[in-house]
């Protein structure tokens, strides 16, 4: 049996509209002040622009960044009462649900995912917006009423100030949702810096927000390469904090960036995670869950389950499993309903992991199935693949990939299944499969990584997020989210006469 391939539809009416975009600066919508723009391809039909974004200079995105100052310094936003921020929030979610089909379409011509995925995708951002909303009324403080008879002291939480935001090409929405709406309800203002590759989502959110009413300069949207407009977020001394989301080296970059300024680093950054699965799990659901969380987004993921830990006397059996999963998948035309996994986002991409492939099999380890591109019309498809017979010390096994390739290792105890997942220098997410739930929840104690589950990995806006080890600092989402983009005053007040010093 072969993996499906459906081809796609070039005829599709979809494809003839023309997507030009503008940024959003103080309220404005703006070109590039070069006039210069960035023409995003089709990763599916080869030569089809399916985006035009204005390809901002450093000066444009300075702009941004003084805008979002005057917003913060002069504007009501950090002043509103938490019921008036999370009204706009609540219209921003509304206006996201809205658009939610025009969204989805631009997320799937540009990423190249499914259209039924992104479609999902929207309604969480949606979801996102509204549940930061709920929360921003419940913002506190503390008090202290025991320091001594005579004192008081209180805990204030003020906005960190103006937040550069800088998002990837794999889930652009998503991504800014998981932090817009935590940065906004703290008080914050806003520069948002989506993909080169991804911008028009994020270019219309920030349409969204302002006919929403959103004062001018709260949140403002420009789009570039990440040399210079990126790095300028990073490295202005108007900006109090950057939040990047995306590799490792870039985000080693974006440090070294800021560290002049001393301004706050978010940070999410690689992930290789682990899914271990015991002997007595549901191996049916595992699998199925195991394929979709590797194999949808095609593999293009920071949370895809890479690794998968089996225990030894069912390894066989699981691998089958997977095995007949893989080939059911239809790989092909993101727009298609049927289709399951779509093209990547670039040339480069895709030969990455072709390289990654290659280097699997002269290591030594077994292609079980897949391998190889898939399609004749020159789109950016790649067949869902896995490896057994790896070793540790595999690039296959060691390195963030972003495919659809999953690697196979062996345990025969809880402690060695442990040991193999903190093999890794990452330790963004892991999940592990067992109906012993004293067994799953001592497993995944052991495991050094921040985004887990236990018999499922699913997403939820009221459980923070983040990066153990290499894979980041700091946590967006939840109660904790607003933390990353708030300060915390101290002030101690005297109720009595200080005693004379001399």
């Amino acid at each position: 049996m072969t993996v499906q391939f459906i081809e796609p539809d070039r005829a599709d009416p979809r494809l003839a509209v023309e997507r030009r975009y503008t940024m959003l600066v103080g309220g404005r919508s703006v070109a590039a002040a070069s006039g210069r723009t960035i023409r995003r391809e089709s990763p599916v039909h080869p030569g089809l622009v399916v985006g035009e974004f204005p390809d901002a200079s450093a000066e444009d995105v300075e702009r941004a960044i003084l805008a979002a100052r005057r917003a913060f310094d002069e504007g009501p936003w950090p002043r509103l009462s938490g019921k008036e921020r999370a009204a706009y929030l609540y219209k921003i979610s509304q206006a996201i649900r809205d658009h939610a089909e025009e969204l989805a379409l631009i997320e799937s011509l540009e990423v190249g995912k499914t259209l039924a995925g992104a479609r999902s995708e929207m309604n969480n951002c949606a979801d996102l917006w509204q549940f930061a909303a709920g929360l921003v009324r419940g913002l506190e403080g503390s008090t202290h009423n025991a320091l001594s008879e005579h004192a008081l002291g209180l805990v204030l939480r003020e906005p960190i100030g103006v937040v550069g935001v800088v998002t990837p090409w794999n889930y652009p929405l998503v991504i800014a949702s998981e932090r817009l709406p935590w940065a906004l309800g703290a008080g914050c203002t806003i520069v948002l810096k989506p993909s080169e590759f991804t911008s028009g989502s994020s270019l219309r959110l920030g349409e969204l927000a302002r006919d929403a009413g959103l004062p001018d300069g709260v949140v403002n949207v420009v789009s570039g390469y990440g040399n210079p407009a990126g790095q300028i977020l990073a490295e202005h001394p108007a900006t109090d904090m950057v939040a990047f989301t995306g590799s490792q080296r870039v985000g080693r970059q974006i440090g070294a960036f800021a560290a002049p300024t001393i301004k706050r680093v978010g940070l999410e950054l690689g992930g290789k995670g682990p899914v271990v699965v015991f002997a007595d799990a549901d191996l049916e659901a595992a699998a199925n869950q195991v394929s979709r969380s590797i194999f949808s987004n095609q593999g293009q993921t920071c949370i895809a389950g890479s690794r998968l830990i089996v225990e030894r006397r069912v390894a066989h059996e699981f691998v089958q499993r997977l095995e007949g999963l893989a080939n059911r998948v239809t790989v092909g035309d993101p727009l298609n309903p049927d289709t399951k996994v779509g093209a990547f986002i670039n040339p480069v991409q895709l030969g990455k992991v072709e390289s990654y492939v290659r280097a699997g099999r002269e290591a030594g380890a077994r292609i079980v199935v897949g391998g190889e591109r898939i399609g004749t019309n020159g789109g950016l498809f790649y067949q869902p693949t896995i490896f057994t017979d790896v070793r540790p010390d595999m690039s296959i096994v060691r390195d963030e990939i972003f495919g659809p390739v999953l690697a196979v290792q062996q345990f025969d105890t809880r402690e060695e299944a442990i040991g193999i997942a903190n093999d890794t220098i990452y330790g963004l997410s892991a999940v592990v499969w067992s109906l012993n739930i004293d067994n799953a929840l001592q497993t995944i104690r052991g495991i050094r990584a921040s985004r887990c589950g236990i018999n499922g990995q699913e997403g939820a806006a009221e459980m923070p997020i983040g990066g153990y080890k290499q894979s980041g600092q700091g946590r967006e989402l939840g109660h904790r989210g607003f933390d990353e983009y708030s300060e915390f005053k101290n002030i101690h007040i005297n109720m009595a006469p200080s005693r004379a010093w001399l």
